[in-house]
Order: C-alpha cells, then structure tokens, then sequence
C-alpha cells in the first residue's frame, strides 16, 4: 500500500477542525449553551436518526440544546464528548465535510465512566468572518 502524503495547507486545515470539535465538545460539557451554538449558523439544522423532527435555526437547536443540559444537571452526572476517526472533503476555500464518530461518556457523581452515546456524525462546515461554524449536522446513533 502507497504512503499518503498531505500537502501543509491539508494538515493545517485538519488541524483547526480538530480544534474547533475540541472547543465546540467541551462547551458543550460545560454546559455553555450560548457560546456552543455560536458555532452553528443562524439557519444551521441538526438532524439524528433518533428524532424524526430535525433542530431547525439557533432558537430551537438552543432550545434543545437547554433541556439536554438540564437533564445532565437534574440526574447529576457529567457529560464529556470525544470525536475521532475525523475524514475531511472540501468543498470550497470556505466550506468543508466532516465525518467522524463522536462518542458520549457519561460519569455519575462519585462513579465510574460508562459509554452514553456512541454515534456517527456528519457536518457541513462553513467558514464565516475566519471561523467554522456547523450548517447541517446529521449524527446517526449506533444503537437504534
């Protein structure tokens, strides 16, 4: 099998997804609702194959994004996001499609780790005003 080889300009763009998954996951955990969908566009969608209804525009993934987060508060456990496995095809100097799998652990106050979520993700990624922000999120759980 022939090596890969990737121009700089490849590297540099994968290195600042993988940066802007690692900001946008952590917000996310912590809770930050108001700054993780700042990284969506105002007209962004996300859609799952757990939910028929897709989270269409800022106030309603916001909204959805609220009563997940209140219900890690209310059952007292904690979230932490991992993506990996993460493959890059560009669109366009400002439009890029990420696929990767995003795993969800899911720690208990004074308990063990335990997988939440294990998924599938794919982003439609935009670059406005020099950052990447989601457009169109399609994430397929594994276990349904």
């Amino acid at each position: 099998m022939a090596a890969t080889t990737h121009t700089t300009a490849e590297v540099g763009l994968y290195q600042e997804v993988q940066g802007f998954y690692a900001r946008q996951m952590q917000l996310m955990d912590d809770g930050n609702v108001d700054e993780w969908v700042r990284t969506f566009t105002e007209d962004a969608t996300i859609a799952n194959n757990a939910n028929p209804a897709p989270a269409s525009g800022r106030e309603l993934i916001t909204k959805v994004a609220r009563k997940l987060v209140a219900d890690v508060v209310r059952r007292g456990v904690t979230h932490r996001h991992w993506t990996g496995m993460l493959v890059l095809e560009e669109r366009g100097p400002d439009e890029v499609v990420a696929r990767m799998y995003a795993m969800v652990a899911e720690i208990p106050e004074g308990g063990e780790a335990k997988l939440w979520r294990s998924t599938f993700c794919r982003d439609t990624l935009v670059r406005r005003d020099a950052r990447w922000q989601v457009a169109h999120r399609q994430v397929t759980h594994d276990d349904i």
